[in-house]
Protein backbone atom coordinates (compact mmCIF):
# COMPACT_ATOMS: atom_id res chain seq x y z
CA UNK A 1 0.00 0.00 0.00
CA UNK A 2 2.71 2.18 0.37
CA UNK A 3 3.20 2.87 -3.76
CA UNK A 4 -0.13 3.99 -3.48
CA UNK A 5 -0.29 6.15 -0.90
CA UNK A 6 2.97 7.90 -2.65
CA UNK A 7 0.76 8.53 -5.82
CA UNK A 8 -2.13 9.52 -4.23
CA UNK A 9 0.02 12.07 -2.79
CA UNK A 10 1.22 12.90 -5.79
CA UNK A 11 -2.16 13.49 -7.91
CA UNK A 12 -3.25 15.36 -5.25
CA UNK A 13 -0.57 17.52 -4.62
CA UNK A 14 -0.79 18.12 -8.62
CA UNK A 15 -3.95 19.34 -8.45
CA UNK A 16 -3.45 21.62 -5.43
CA UNK A 17 -1.08 23.25 -7.15
CA UNK A 18 -2.49 23.55 -10.60
CA UNK A 19 -5.83 24.99 -8.67
CA UNK A 20 -3.48 27.49 -7.12
CA UNK A 21 -1.79 28.72 -9.90
CA UNK A 22 -5.45 29.44 -11.93
CA UNK A 23 -6.28 33.44 -12.06
CA UNK A 24 -8.57 34.65 -9.63
CA UNK A 25 -10.85 36.10 -11.98
CA UNK A 26 -11.11 32.66 -13.84
CA UNK A 27 -11.46 31.10 -10.43
CA UNK A 28 -14.36 32.88 -9.11
CA UNK A 29 -16.34 32.85 -12.76
CA UNK A 30 -16.61 28.97 -12.99
CA UNK A 31 -19.44 27.87 -11.54
CA UNK A 32 -20.20 25.59 -8.70
CA UNK A 33 -21.63 22.88 -11.70
CA UNK A 34 -18.39 23.21 -13.95
CA UNK A 35 -16.11 22.15 -11.10
CA UNK A 36 -18.32 19.04 -10.81
CA UNK A 37 -17.63 18.09 -14.17
CA UNK A 38 -14.37 19.32 -15.33
CA UNK A 39 -11.04 18.24 -14.00
CA UNK A 40 -8.15 20.79 -13.54
CA UNK A 41 -6.24 21.96 -16.77
CA UNK A 42 -3.22 19.27 -15.94
CA UNK A 43 -4.77 16.44 -13.91
CA UNK A 44 -5.64 14.45 -16.64
CA UNK A 45 -2.14 14.28 -17.75
CA UNK A 46 -0.95 13.40 -14.49
CA UNK A 47 -3.50 10.53 -14.31
CA UNK A 48 -2.37 9.17 -17.67
CA UNK A 49 1.36 8.65 -16.39
CA UNK A 50 0.67 6.37 -13.43
CA UNK A 51 1.37 3.07 -13.64
CA UNK A 52 -2.10 2.29 -11.50
CA UNK A 53 -5.89 2.05 -12.88
CA UNK A 54 -6.94 5.65 -12.05
CA UNK A 55 -10.03 6.72 -11.99
CA UNK A 56 -11.49 9.86 -10.92
CA UNK A 57 -15.50 10.29 -9.75
CA UNK A 58 -17.76 13.20 -9.19
CA UNK A 59 -19.67 14.04 -6.80
CA UNK A 60 -22.54 11.78 -8.29
CA UNK A 61 -20.73 8.78 -9.05
CA UNK A 62 -20.16 9.28 -12.51
CA UNK A 63 -16.84 8.59 -14.03
CA UNK A 64 -15.18 11.73 -15.05
CA UNK A 65 -11.76 10.51 -16.35
CA UNK A 66 -10.29 6.49 -15.89
CA UNK A 67 -7.03 5.36 -17.08
CA UNK A 68 -6.87 2.89 -19.94
CA UNK A 69 -5.50 -0.02 -17.33
CA UNK A 70 -8.83 0.77 -15.33
CA UNK A 71 -11.22 0.22 -18.37
CA UNK A 72 -9.11 -2.77 -19.56
CA UNK A 73 -9.56 -4.46 -16.05
CA UNK A 74 -13.07 -3.96 -15.75
CA UNK A 75 -13.38 -1.52 -13.24
CA UNK A 76 -14.89 1.20 -15.44
CA UNK A 77 -17.51 1.22 -18.56
CA UNK A 78 -19.00 3.98 -20.16
CA UNK A 79 -19.19 6.69 -17.24
CA UNK A 80 -19.69 4.26 -14.16
CA UNK A 81 -17.41 2.74 -12.33
CA UNK A 82 -17.84 -1.46 -11.95
CA UNK A 83 -17.21 -2.61 -8.70
CA UNK A 84 -19.75 -2.27 -5.77
CA UNK A 85 -16.88 -2.53 -3.20
CA UNK A 86 -15.13 0.66 -4.70
CA UNK A 87 -18.05 3.01 -5.29
CA UNK A 88 -18.75 1.63 -1.36
CA UNK A 89 -15.63 3.03 -0.32
CA UNK A 90 -15.62 6.37 -2.68
CA UNK A 91 -19.20 7.34 -0.81
CA UNK A 92 -17.52 6.73 2.39
CA UNK A 93 -14.78 9.03 1.23
CA UNK A 94 -17.05 11.65 -0.13
CA UNK A 95 -18.82 12.04 3.22
CA UNK A 96 -16.32 12.65 5.81
CA UNK A 97 -13.09 13.31 3.69
CA UNK A 98 -10.93 10.30 5.15
CA UNK A 99 -8.71 8.77 3.16
CA UNK A 100 -9.20 4.66 2.86
CA UNK A 101 -7.38 1.68 1.70
CA UNK A 102 -8.81 -1.65 0.95
CA UNK A 103 -8.47 -4.55 -1.07
CA UNK A 104 -10.42 -6.00 -3.11
CA UNK A 105 -10.99 -8.83 -6.01
CA UNK A 106 -11.90 -8.56 -10.03
CA UNK A 107 -13.48 -11.92 -11.73
CA UNK A 108 -11.63 -12.23 -15.03
CA UNK A 109 -14.42 -13.44 -17.56
CA UNK A 110 -12.47 -13.75 -20.44
CA UNK A 111 -9.97 -16.12 -18.52
CA UNK A 112 -12.30 -17.85 -16.93
CA UNK A 113 -12.73 -18.33 -12.97
CA UNK A 114 -9.14 -16.55 -12.67
CA UNK A 115 -9.39 -13.23 -10.60
CA UNK A 116 -7.42 -9.69 -10.21
CA UNK A 117 -6.40 -8.67 -7.09
CA UNK A 118 -6.11 -5.31 -6.20
CA UNK A 119 -5.07 -2.98 -3.43
CA UNK A 120 -7.08 0.31 -3.43
CA UNK A 121 -6.66 4.11 -1.69
CA UNK A 122 -9.69 5.84 -2.39
CA UNK A 123 -8.74 9.94 -1.36
CA UNK A 124 -11.20 13.26 -1.93
CA UNK A 125 -10.33 15.39 -4.53
CA UNK A 126 -11.01 19.62 -3.58
CA UNK A 127 -14.15 20.55 -2.04
CA UNK A 128 -17.26 19.95 -4.90
CA UNK A 129 -17.61 16.02 -4.19
CA UNK A 130 -14.56 14.77 -6.64
CA UNK A 131 -13.10 11.52 -5.74
CA UNK A 132 -9.92 9.60 -7.02
CA UNK A 133 -9.69 5.79 -6.86
CA UNK A 134 -5.68 4.32 -7.71
CA UNK A 135 -6.12 0.52 -7.36
CA UNK A 136 -3.10 -1.26 -7.81
CA UNK A 137 -2.42 -4.43 -9.33
CA UNK A 138 -1.35 -7.27 -6.86
CA UNK A 139 -2.19 -10.66 -8.86
CA UNK A 140 1.56 -11.33 -9.51
CA UNK A 141 2.82 -9.94 -6.18
CA UNK A 142 0.57 -12.66 -4.61
CA UNK A 143 1.32 -15.18 -7.45
CA UNK A 144 5.35 -14.92 -6.58
CA UNK A 145 4.33 -15.43 -2.73
CA UNK A 146 3.01 -18.46 -3.41
CA UNK A 147 5.39 -20.17 -5.51
CA UNK A 148 7.76 -18.83 -2.90
CA UNK A 149 6.51 -20.17 -0.07
CA UNK A 150 5.40 -23.12 -2.24
CA UNK A 151 9.38 -23.82 -3.26
CA UNK A 152 10.29 -23.12 0.45
CA UNK A 153 7.82 -25.97 1.94
CA UNK A 154 9.04 -28.21 -1.32
CA UNK A 155 12.86 -27.76 -0.30
CA UNK A 156 11.90 -28.16 3.52
CA UNK A 157 10.51 -31.79 2.48
CA UNK A 158 12.80 -32.60 -0.07
CA UNK A 159 15.89 -32.27 2.73
CA UNK A 160 13.96 -33.34 5.00
CA UNK A 161 13.35 -37.36 3.45
CA UNK A 162 17.28 -38.22 2.83
CA UNK A 163 18.21 -36.30 6.42
CA UNK A 164 16.36 -38.10 8.41
CA UNK A 165 17.04 -41.55 5.84
CA UNK A 166 20.49 -40.69 6.76
CA UNK A 167 20.04 -40.50 10.45
CA UNK A 168 17.84 -43.31 10.86
CA UNK A 169 20.87 -45.65 8.63
CA UNK A 170 23.34 -44.16 10.85
CA UNK A 171 21.47 -45.56 13.67
CA UNK A 172 20.56 -48.83 12.32
CA UNK A 173 24.77 -49.27 11.17
CA UNK A 174 25.77 -48.68 14.54
CA UNK A 175 23.49 -51.04 16.35
CA UNK A 176 24.45 -53.67 13.65
CA UNK A 177 27.91 -52.82 14.59
CA UNK A 178 28.28 -56.67 14.90
CA UNK A 179 26.81 -57.77 11.58
CA UNK A 180 29.41 -57.12 8.34
CA UNK A 181 27.22 -58.02 6.17
CA UNK A 182 24.19 -55.57 7.29
CA UNK A 183 26.99 -52.70 7.81
CA UNK A 184 28.42 -53.36 4.22
CA UNK A 185 24.39 -53.01 3.52
CA UNK A 186 23.41 -50.08 5.06
CA UNK A 187 26.08 -48.61 4.43
CA UNK A 188 25.02 -48.45 0.48
CA UNK A 189 22.47 -46.90 1.30
CA UNK A 190 23.44 -43.77 3.25
CA UNK A 191 25.94 -43.70 -0.04
CA UNK A 192 22.60 -43.54 -1.79
CA UNK A 193 20.80 -41.36 0.61
CA UNK A 194 24.01 -39.23 0.45
CA UNK A 195 24.22 -38.46 -2.98
CA UNK A 196 20.92 -37.70 -3.45
CA UNK A 197 21.50 -35.10 -0.99
CA UNK A 198 24.28 -33.96 -2.71
CA UNK A 199 22.22 -33.56 -6.42
CA UNK A 200 19.54 -31.97 -4.88
CA UNK A 201 22.28 -29.49 -3.18
CA UNK A 202 23.70 -28.91 -6.43
CA UNK A 203 20.47 -28.56 -8.13
CA UNK A 204 19.19 -25.69 -5.80
CA UNK A 205 22.56 -23.77 -6.38
CA UNK A 206 21.88 -23.97 -9.88
CA UNK A 207 18.43 -23.03 -9.92
CA UNK A 208 19.19 -20.19 -7.73
CA UNK A 209 21.81 -18.77 -10.14
CA UNK A 210 19.09 -18.39 -13.09
CA UNK A 211 15.77 -18.39 -11.83
CA UNK A 212 15.77 -14.65 -11.66
CA UNK A 213 15.33 -14.28 -15.49
CA UNK A 214 18.50 -12.32 -16.10
CA UNK A 215 20.37 -12.60 -18.90
CA UNK A 216 23.79 -14.97 -19.20
CA UNK A 217 26.37 -12.72 -17.84
CA UNK A 218 29.37 -13.61 -20.51
CA UNK A 219 27.40 -14.65 -23.30
CA UNK A 220 29.97 -16.38 -26.20
CA UNK A 221 30.21 -18.46 -29.12
CA UNK A 222 29.44 -22.29 -27.98
CA UNK A 223 30.01 -25.09 -30.58
CA UNK A 224 27.14 -26.96 -30.18
CA UNK A 225 29.11 -30.43 -31.14
CA UNK A 226 31.19 -29.61 -28.20
CA UNK A 227 28.13 -29.24 -25.54
CA UNK A 228 26.51 -32.57 -27.03
CA UNK A 229 29.65 -34.64 -26.47
CA UNK A 230 30.28 -33.36 -23.01
CA UNK A 231 26.25 -33.80 -21.76
CA UNK A 232 26.68 -37.32 -23.52
CA UNK A 233 29.89 -38.21 -21.84
CA UNK A 234 28.41 -37.05 -18.44
CA UNK A 235 25.82 -39.25 -18.79
CA UNK A 236 27.13 -42.06 -20.17
CA UNK A 237 28.11 -44.19 -16.56
CA UNK A 238 24.07 -44.32 -16.14
CA UNK A 239 23.06 -45.40 -19.44
CA UNK A 240 25.64 -48.19 -19.50
CA UNK A 241 23.77 -49.05 -16.36
CA UNK A 242 20.49 -49.99 -17.80
CA UNK A 243 22.29 -50.66 -21.45
CA UNK A 244 20.82 -47.59 -22.63
CA UNK A 245 22.77 -46.46 -26.15
CA UNK A 246 23.15 -42.69 -26.34
CA UNK A 247 22.92 -41.70 -30.05
CA UNK A 248 24.02 -38.04 -31.29
CA UNK A 249 23.17 -37.03 -34.64
CA UNK A 250 21.58 -34.38 -36.87
CA UNK A 251 23.76 -31.26 -38.16
CA UNK A 252 27.34 -31.00 -37.12
CA UNK A 253 29.03 -27.61 -36.72
CA UNK A 254 26.30 -25.08 -35.59
CA UNK A 255 27.00 -22.65 -33.21
CA UNK A 256 25.11 -21.10 -30.04
CA UNK A 257 25.21 -17.82 -27.95
CA UNK A 258 25.39 -18.36 -24.52
CA UNK A 259 27.01 -20.16 -21.66
CA UNK A 260 28.61 -23.31 -22.34
CA UNK A 261 28.77 -24.77 -19.06
CA UNK A 262 24.88 -23.79 -18.57
CA UNK A 263 23.96 -25.15 -21.62
CA UNK A 264 26.03 -28.29 -20.89
CA UNK A 265 23.69 -28.96 -17.28
CA UNK A 266 20.64 -28.49 -19.43
CA UNK A 267 21.28 -31.07 -22.02
CA UNK A 268 22.25 -33.03 -19.00
CA UNK A 269 19.70 -32.66 -17.39
CA UNK A 270 17.22 -33.74 -20.38
CA UNK A 271 19.31 -37.04 -21.19
CA UNK A 272 19.55 -38.25 -17.40
CA UNK A 273 15.62 -37.68 -17.35
CA UNK A 274 15.43 -39.54 -20.67
CA UNK A 275 17.71 -42.35 -19.22
CA UNK A 276 15.80 -42.70 -16.09
CA UNK A 277 12.49 -42.74 -17.88
CA UNK A 278 13.26 -45.24 -20.39
CA UNK A 279 13.60 -49.04 -19.93
CA UNK A 280 16.82 -51.27 -20.61
CA UNK A 281 18.26 -51.76 -23.96
CA UNK A 282 16.28 -49.07 -25.73
CA UNK A 283 18.04 -45.75 -26.65
CA UNK A 284 18.02 -41.64 -26.45
CA UNK A 285 18.61 -39.70 -29.72
CA UNK A 286 20.35 -36.38 -28.82
CA UNK A 287 20.54 -34.20 -32.14
CA UNK A 288 20.71 -30.75 -33.30
CA UNK A 289 19.59 -29.27 -36.63
CA UNK A 290 19.51 -25.13 -37.90
CA UNK A 291 15.88 -23.31 -37.77
CA UNK A 292 16.15 -19.97 -39.04
CA UNK A 293 17.64 -17.53 -36.76
CA UNK A 294 17.46 -20.63 -33.91
CA UNK A 295 19.41 -23.88 -33.37
CA UNK A 296 17.00 -26.98 -32.24
CA UNK A 297 18.79 -29.60 -29.88
CA UNK A 298 16.27 -32.83 -29.18
CA UNK A 299 16.88 -35.21 -26.69
CA UNK A 300 13.95 -38.06 -28.01
CA UNK A 301 13.93 -41.37 -25.94
CA UNK A 302 11.42 -45.03 -26.42
CA UNK A 303 10.38 -44.47 -22.56
CA UNK A 304 6.81 -44.40 -20.86
CA UNK A 305 6.13 -40.92 -22.57
CA UNK A 306 4.11 -38.38 -20.18
CA UNK A 307 0.22 -37.83 -20.05
CA UNK A 308 -1.00 -34.86 -21.73
CA UNK A 309 -2.40 -33.39 -18.34
CA UNK A 310 0.65 -33.22 -17.09
CA UNK A 311 2.62 -31.59 -19.77
CA UNK A 312 2.17 -28.29 -18.97
CA UNK A 313 3.32 -28.42 -15.67
CA UNK A 314 6.52 -30.66 -16.22
CA UNK A 315 8.69 -27.39 -16.24
CA UNK A 316 7.48 -26.58 -12.46
CA UNK A 317 9.97 -27.04 -10.01
CA UNK A 318 9.19 -30.47 -7.54
CA UNK A 319 6.36 -31.52 -9.93
CA UNK A 320 6.80 -35.43 -10.84
CA UNK A 321 4.47 -37.28 -12.78
CA UNK A 322 4.81 -40.28 -10.60
CA UNK A 323 6.61 -38.95 -7.58
CA UNK A 324 7.20 -42.97 -6.29
CA UNK A 325 9.00 -43.49 -9.70
CA UNK A 326 11.08 -40.13 -9.20
CA UNK A 327 12.04 -41.01 -6.01
CA UNK A 328 13.26 -44.37 -6.89
CA UNK A 329 15.55 -43.07 -10.08
CA UNK A 330 16.75 -40.54 -7.97
CA UNK A 331 15.34 -37.59 -9.19
CA UNK A 332 15.23 -34.21 -7.33
CA UNK A 333 12.41 -32.64 -9.48
CA UNK A 334 14.14 -30.00 -10.12
CA UNK A 335 16.02 -30.89 -13.52
CA UNK A 336 13.52 -29.86 -16.17
CA UNK A 337 12.87 -26.71 -14.03
CA UNK A 338 16.47 -25.97 -14.62
CA UNK A 339 16.35 -26.83 -18.33
CA UNK A 340 13.51 -24.35 -18.81
CA UNK A 341 15.51 -21.46 -16.61
CA UNK A 342 18.71 -22.09 -18.73
CA UNK A 343 16.70 -21.37 -21.91
CA UNK A 344 14.95 -18.31 -20.66
CA UNK A 345 18.04 -17.04 -19.29
CA UNK A 346 19.75 -17.55 -23.28
CA UNK A 347 16.61 -16.22 -24.64
CA UNK A 348 15.60 -19.69 -25.92
CA UNK A 349 12.75 -21.84 -24.98
CA UNK A 350 12.45 -25.42 -24.31
CA UNK A 351 9.14 -27.51 -25.33
CA UNK A 352 7.98 -31.23 -24.99
CA UNK A 353 5.90 -33.69 -27.07
CA UNK A 354 5.19 -37.43 -25.64
CA UNK A 355 2.40 -39.66 -25.42
CA UNK A 356 2.05 -42.44 -23.33
CA UNK A 357 3.83 -45.74 -24.40
CA UNK A 358 5.07 -44.19 -26.96
CA UNK A 359 8.06 -41.62 -25.63
CA UNK A 360 8.85 -38.25 -25.05
CA UNK A 361 11.01 -35.64 -26.99
CA UNK A 362 12.40 -32.24 -25.58
CA UNK A 363 13.69 -29.29 -27.61
CA UNK A 364 15.88 -26.51 -26.63
CA UNK A 365 15.66 -23.36 -29.26
CA UNK A 366 18.68 -21.69 -28.92
CA UNK A 367 19.79 -18.39 -30.62
CA UNK A 368 22.06 -18.83 -33.67
CA UNK A 369 25.57 -17.37 -32.91
CA UNK A 370 25.59 -14.60 -35.59
CA UNK A 371 21.52 -14.64 -35.80
CA UNK A 372 21.72 -17.03 -38.30
CA UNK A 373 22.16 -21.32 -38.08
CA UNK A 374 24.92 -21.77 -40.33
CA UNK A 375 26.51 -25.05 -40.13
CA UNK A 376 30.68 -24.23 -39.93
CA UNK A 377 33.61 -26.57 -40.16
CA UNK A 378 34.38 -27.96 -36.84
CA UNK A 379 38.13 -29.42 -35.67
CA UNK A 380 36.03 -31.42 -32.96
CA UNK A 381 35.49 -35.00 -32.61
CA UNK A 382 32.96 -36.09 -35.11
CA UNK A 383 29.02 -37.15 -34.08
CA UNK A 384 29.91 -40.63 -34.80
CA UNK A 385 32.38 -41.01 -31.99
CA UNK A 386 29.53 -40.07 -29.69
CA UNK A 387 27.64 -43.09 -30.67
Amino acid sequence: MTSLSALAGFVVGAIVMVAVGRPRDRRRSETVENSDTILPAGVASVLAVLPSSAVVLDRDDRVLRASSAARAFGLVKGDHLMAAELLALARQVRRDGEIRESEFEVARHKFGMETTTFAVRVAPLGTHGQVLVLAEDQTERRRVEAVRRDFVANVSHELKTPVGALSLLAETVQDAADDPVAVTRFAGRMQHEAARLTYLVQDLITLSRIQGGEPVPTPGCVPVDEVLHEAIDRCNTKALAKDISLVAGGTEGLRVWGDDELLVTALRNLIDNAVAYSPENTRVVVSARPAGDTVEVSVSDQGIGIPETSQERIFERFFRVDAARSRATGGTGLGLAIVKHVAVAHGGEVTVWSKEGSGSTFTLRLPAFGGTAIAVPSTSIPMEAAK
